[in-house]
C-alpha cells in the first residue's frame, strides 16, 4: 500500500478526530462554559492541554478495545485488506454522522457511532458471526448504566451540596466548613484513579537512581495529601477576600474550573479512542499484514494526532453543542455545574480503567439530569432532551448503515487489494 493512500488513511482519521472534537469535547466543556465558570478560550486552553494527557497516559485501553473488541478479528486473518478497508469506512462514515449531529447541535455519543460503524461493516463483510456480540453487550451496558451511575453522582452531591450550604441562613461560613470535605472529595475522587498512574514512574526513578523502595501508592496518596492540604488553604484565602453571600457561586466557579480539568482529562482517556482506533487497527494490519488479534500497540503519533484533532474541532465548531449542554437543559451555577462534570468525570474515569468505550455524552447529560432532579423536575427542558434521545438512539443504525454502503463502495473499486 502506497505513502500516499496512508497520508489519506491519516487525514480521514484526524476529520473525524475534528468532527468528535467539536461535537463530543464540546459537550464536556459545556457545563462550564454554560455555567459561566470558564470562557471559551480557557475551556480551548484547558482541552488543549488536558485531552492531550488524558489520551497519552490512559488512551491505549480503550483504543485496543475499539480496534480488537468488536469485530471479530479471527474471522479477518486470511483478508487483511477486508479489514482494512472496513476501518476506512468506519473512519469516514463516523466522521460524516458526527459533522451532521453538530451542525445541528445535537450531543451525540461518537463510543455509538464508532461502534455501530465497525459491526456495520463487519456484517457486510462476513455476516452477523464476524461480529463479537459480547463485546457489544458489555459495551452496550455501559452505555446503559453511564447516564444511570452520573445521574445518581450527581444529584446525591448536588443535594448535599443543596442542604448543608445553599439553603443555610450563612452560605460562607457554612462553604468554610465543607471546603476540606470539597477538595477531598474533587481531588480524591481524580486521585485514586489516576495518581497511580502519574506517581508510578516517580517511585521507579526512586528506587532506580538512589535505591529507595517505597511502594508506588504511597507516592500517590502523599501526592492526594498535599493536593486536598493546598487546594484547602488556597479555597480559605479566597472566601476571607470574598466575605459575602453573593460571591458563594464565584467560589464554586472555582471548584468546576478544577472539575472541568477532571472532565477534559477523562474524555481524552476514554474519547480518543473513538478517533484513532481504526487508524490504529489499519497501521497494525499493514505493518504486520495481519489482522491485530488481541491487544496492540498503539503508536504515539496515533495518540497525538487524535488530540490535536479533537481539540482543533472543539476550537472551530464547538459552540453550538456547548450551548445545547450548558444553556438547553437546565440553567447551570457553578456550584450544580461542578457536580455534574464531577459526577461525569468520575464515571468516565472508571469506565476507561476498565477499557469500556462508554459515552461522555450519556454522563454529562445523566449528571446534568440528575441536577434537575434534585432543583425543581420542571425547570428541565424535556423537548431538548428528547431530541438528544434521538439522536443518541439513531447514532448507532445511522452509523451502521453509512459504514456498510461506504465499505460496499470501497469493496466495488477495489482500492484496497493485493
Amino acid at each position: 500500500m502506497s505513502i500516499s493512500i496512508l497520508a489519506v488513511i491519516a487525514v480521514l482519521a484526524f476529520y473525524l478526530a475534528f468532527n468528535l472534537g467539536a461535537n463530543d469535547v464540546a459537550n464536556a466543556m459545556g457545563t462550564s462554559v454554560g455555567s459561566k465558570a470558564v470562557t471559551l478560550k480557557q475551556a480551548l486552553i484547558i482541552a488543549g492541554i488536558l485531552e492531550f494527557a488524558g489520551a497519552i497516559l490512559f488512551g491505549r485501553g480503550v483504543t485496543e478495545t475499539l480496534a480488537t473488541g468488536i469485530a471479530n478479528p479471527v474471522m479477518f486473518t486470511d483478508i487483511p485488506l477486508v479489514f482494512v478497508s472496513g476501518m476506512v469506512s468506519v473512519l469516514i462514515a463516523c466522521g460524516l454522522w458526527l459533522q451532521i449531529a453538530t451542525s445541528r447541535g445535537l450531543p451525540v455519543s461518537s463510543s455509538h457511532a464508532v461502534v455501530g460503524a465497525i459491526a456495520g461493516f463487519s456484517w457486510v463483510a462476513l455476516g452477523a458471526s464476524a461480529i463479537d456480540w459480547s463485546s457489544i453487550g458489555l459495551i452496550t451496558i455501559g452505555w446503559v448504566l453511564t447516564p444511570v451511575i452520573s445521574g445518581i453522582i450527581a444529584a446525591l452531591l448536588y443535594s448535599q451540596i443543596q442542604r448543608w450550604i445553599l439553603n443555610q441562613p450563612n452560605q460562607i461560613r457554612q462553604l468554610n466548613e465543607w471546603i476540606p470535605w470539597l477538595s477531598a472529595c474533587l481531588i480524591g475522587t481524580f486521585g485514586v484513579i489516576v495518581l497511580p498512574t502519574l506517581t508510578h514512574p516517580i517511585a521507579e526513578f526512586f528506587i532506580n537512581k538512589f535505591g529507595v523502595i517505597i511502594p508506588f501508592y504511597d507516592y500517590s496518596l502523599l501526592t492526594g495529601v498535599v493536593a486536598v492540604v493546598s487546594l484547602t488553604f488556597y479555597s480559605w484565602r479566597q472566601v476571607e477576600k470574598e466575605n459575602n453571600n453573593s460571591s458563594i457561586e464565584k467560589m464554586f466557579a472555582r471548584y468546576q474550573l478544577l472539575s472541568a480539568c477532571f472532565v477534559a482529562f477523562a474524555h481524552g482517556s476514554n474519547d480518543v479512542g473513538n478517533a484513532v482506533a481504526p487508524l490504529a487497527a489499519i497501521v497494525y494490519t499493514i505493518r504486520h499484514q495481519s489482522v491485530p488479534l488481541t491487544d496492540i500497540n498503539i503508536p504515539l503519533w496515533i495518540l497525538v494526532l487524535g488530540a490535536v484533532g479533537i481539540v482543533s474541532g472543539l476550537a472551530i465548531l464547538g459552540k453550538k453543542v456547548i450551548a445545547t449542554i450548558g444553556e438547553s437543559i437546565i440553567t447551570l451555577q457553578p456550584s450544580s455545574g461542578f457536580c455534574a462534570e464531577l459526577a461525569c468525570a468520575t464515571t468516565i474515569l472508571l469506565a476507561s480503567r476498565l477499557g469500556l468505550p462508554v459515552s461522555t455524552s450519556h454522563a454529562l447529560v445523566g449528571g446534568v439530569v440528575g441536577i434537575g432532579l434534585v432543583k425543581d423536575i420542571k425547570s428541565i427542558k424535556f423537548s431538548t432532551l428528547q431530541n438528544i434521545a434521538v439522536a443518541w438512539v439513531v447514532t448507532v443504525p445511522v452509523s451502521a448503515g453509512l459504514s456498510a454502503l461506504i465499505f460496499s463502495v470501497l469493496q466495488s473499486w477495489r482500492l484496497f487489494s493485493a
